[in-house]
């Protein structure tokens, strides 16, 4: 019987490095239930994220401006640690967490460069269901 040879192989730990990002974005999708956040930086690549429900609220408390609040706090707890000063913020949706959010933002200490609203408005696309007879 051949013997089993086993190699060992030494595992490389990947450093941990400070990126310095001066400005990025901030994406506010406030909805009915929920409002999520991301942080890019300039190109788009996430630097990390938030929700209302990833901060510990359940339920219908998702969709208040506190939880909001909470959530974009959080949000830029993280911006700060890597090192953000400026951002720009994309808000999308008819949520109650929208102004909340900007708030948030502002009373965290980050400058807010530009405010812009994305929410995806048809132009009489899609034709209406019918109307309903009761």
């Amino acid at each position: 019987m051949a013997k089993k040879q086993t190699i060992k192989t030494k595992a490389t730990k990947k450093s941990a490095v400070n990126k310095q990002i001066p400005s990025g974005r901030v994406y506010v999708t406030a909805t009915f239930n929920n409002t999520l956040i991301t942080l890019t930086d300039e190109k788009g690549n996430t630097l990390g994220w938030g929700s209302s429900g990833a901060s510990g609220f359940k339920g219908t408390r998702k969709a208040t401006p506190f939880a909001a609040i909470t959530a974009m706090e959080k949000l830029a707890n993280k911006a700060k640690s890597v090192g953000m000063s400026a951002v720009e913020v994309y808000i999308k949706g008819p949520g109650s967490g929208r102004d909340a959010a900007i708030r948030a933002l502002k009373s965290a200490g980050l400058n807010i460069t530009l405010i812009a609203d994305v929410t995806p408005t048809p132009h009489n696309g899609a034709r209406a269901k019918k109307k309903r007879r009761v």
